[in-house]
């Protein structure tokens, strides 16, 4: 017998109706002669109604079992408003047990409290819950806006490669080993980058993906091994274009699923900007505590901590509007701690007095310059640290968001999205001993950079953009080079040999021989994005079956070992 209606979607409306539902058992309990079940599916919940003396089995039914009921939609004699069909209930005349459960290792239920482990290892119990399902259907609702998105605006969906070549210059690549072609490997994707490039260049105009990546990296609360991306690009197209483009798929997303008006277009500040004010390159703007700078008021201090200043050497910190208790200050200290702040000197003022750590050599001029420039009128903490500047702003970034956090200074509900613009083409990489390209080696410099960027390393912009929401990077993207010059001279900053750019990117580079138009792109990730909508604290849960901190999955034990018979073919190919 099919069934006729879902747990979700019975009403007043339908009182006298004869059904039929299936789904699981959620909860049972008995009054008098009467069983009452709670009968589950991801639509919602329906409450049955039972006479034991007609189905003694009912009264057994464990939570969790699968079963198929016909009946009658009657009214319920005590309404539950909390659910959509809490106006009826059915009574049953027909009962039939599809699959019994045994006791589960937790209960399906929101807001649970077992570990993630044991919750991953029977990932597709902790799937039933209500809160994960509501996450996943939005994430099947995301999809959908992406697609008809750029199928409305012209784009062309295409599939690129999962097995492809391991290039330089980027992340840890996984690799797999190819059987027919000894000795040689196949890395996963960590983006489409050069094969969206090459669609362009065979004409495409605009192309779009979602589109899964790997990379091999170290895993956090907003990070996994495998992810999921929106991959975009346009020909003919600069990046105030692309930035136009995915800020209008940005406000379809957040009108169609939370009904949030984004205003466009989006605020745009500089890198060197995010880093002064908010100590890191995707600040989080849904509340102030911007860094200050120390350093011009402490120049002649009498405090020994902050003498002495080496010439690459500032005194930065936030003010924060309270006293800081002795708890909160120790786990602002730790974080300091783990962004390699030796330690974090604090001072109080409260009732016109200083306190704290720095407060015993505090001179007068100094006190008056605190209150006048930092317009001190009541209470607060001053939260201060010496150092270079990048390792101190970076620092009190994490500090800033700590501190937000603890005083829970931003709307939950909030969202906030902006730009951040005008990054440094390279990075140093003090493991290699050289300038590596800080987005890729196919990033155009900025206009003004072009002279120059491959002598005045250290100062060179790209044209690449980054799109951040409460603190999340959840995108980026750039120009790409399409100059045979400018590319040669790149390639030449990052000191690869004309023999290695051969070798890793010659299949790539040809293509541009034959006729390339000027293009940019994006790519956002749609875990990080979901991972905020959804207000969960991880990535882990908008991701069906993930892997835990430690690159594993619980359930199926992956990675694992293989069979000795694999093993012995794979080592008996790469020995010949």
């Amino acid at each position: 017998m099919k069934r006729t209606h879902n747990c979700g979607e019975l009403t007043k409306k339908n009182l006298g109706q004869k059904v039929v539902l299936q789904g699981w058992v959620k909860k049972n309990r008995k009054l008098g002669a009467l069983i009452f079940i709670d009968l589950r599916d991801r639509y919602g919940i329906t409450q049955l109604i039972i006479e034991e003396s007609a189905f003694n089995m009912a009264s057994s039914l464990k939570t969790e079992s699968v079963i198929q009921v016909s009946g009658e939609v009657i009214a319920r004699k005590s309404v539950n408003p909390e659910l959509l069909t809490g106006d009826i209930e059915i009574k049953v005349t027909e009962l039939e047990l599809i699959n019994s459960s045994e006791v589960t290792p937790f209960e399906i239920k929101n807001n649970l409290e077992s570990s993630e482990d044991t919750r991953m290892t029977y990932r597709y119990l902790d799937l039933r819950r209500e809160e994960l399902q509501k996450n996943f259907i939005l994430r099947s609702k995301i999809n959908k806006i992406i697609r008809n998105y750029y199928h409305d605006n012209n784009f062309i969906e295409v599939e690129t490669p999962i097995f492809g070549k391991s290039t330089p210059e980027g992340a840890r690549d996984f690799l797999v080993p190819s059987r027919i072609n000894h000795h040689k490997f196949y890395a996963l994707p960590q983006s489409p980058q050069l094969y969206k490039q090459l669609l362009m260049i065979s004409g495409f105009d605009r192309y779009f993906q979602i589109a899964k990546c790997f990379r091999d990296e170290d895993l956090r609360i907003d990070r996994q091994p495998e992810f999921t991306q929106l991959d975009m690009e346009m020909s003919f197209a600069n990046p105030i274009d692309i930035q136009e483009n995915i800020e209008g798929l940005l406000a379809k997303i957040l009108w169609d699923t939370k009904k949030i008006k984004l205003k466009t277009p989006l605020p745009r500040i500089t890198y060197r900007e995010a880093i002064e004010k908010y100590g890191i390159d995707k600040p989080d703007l849904r509340f102030g505590l911007e860094i200050q700078n120390f350093t011009n008021i402490f120049s002649k201090t009498s405090i020994p901590l902050l003498q002495n200043l080496t010439k690459n050497e500032v005194i930065r910190g936030v003010k924060v509007d309270c006293l800081i208790g002795k708890k909160e200050l120790e786990q602002l200290t730790q974080t300091a701690h783990q962004n390699k702040l030796n330690n974090l000197p604090f001072l109080k003022f409260t009732n016109g007095e200083w306190s704290g750590s720095l407060a015993k050599n505090l001179s007068d001029e100094e006190k008056k310059s605190l209150i006048s420039d930092f317009k001190i009128k009541g209470d607060c903490t001053l939260l201060i640290a010496r150092g270079e500047y990048e390792l101190v702003s970076q620092a009190f970034g994490a500090i800033r968001n700590h501190v937000a956090k603890i005083y829970e200074l931003f709307d939950k509900d909030a969202i906030n999205l902006l730009w951040v613009i005008d990054f440094p083409l390279f990075e140093f990489s003090e493991e290699e001993n050289r300038f590596v390209a800080a987005h890729h080696p196919f990033t155009q410099p900025k206009e003004e950079s072009l002279k120059d960027f491959d002598i005045n390393k250290k100062d060179a912009l790209a044209a690449a953009y980054d799109i951040v929401m409460n603190g999340f990077e959840i995108g980026g993207g750039s120009q790409r080079i399409t100059n045979e010059d400018i590319q040669k001279r790149m390639f030449k900053a990052i000191e690869m040999s004309p023999e290695s750019v051969e070798q890793n990117f010659g299949w790539f580079i040809n293509a541009y021989k034959f006729g390339a138009p000027y293009h940019s792109g994006c790519a956002l990730g749609i875990d990080r994005i979901l991972m905020i909508l959804a207000q969960t604290t991880s990535i882990r849960d908008v991701i069906a079956f993930p892997k835990n901190s430690n690159g594993i999955d619980p359930m199926t034990n992956a990675p694992d070992m293989v069979s000795q018979t694999q093993l012995d073919d794979l080592k008996l190919k790469l020995s010949k």
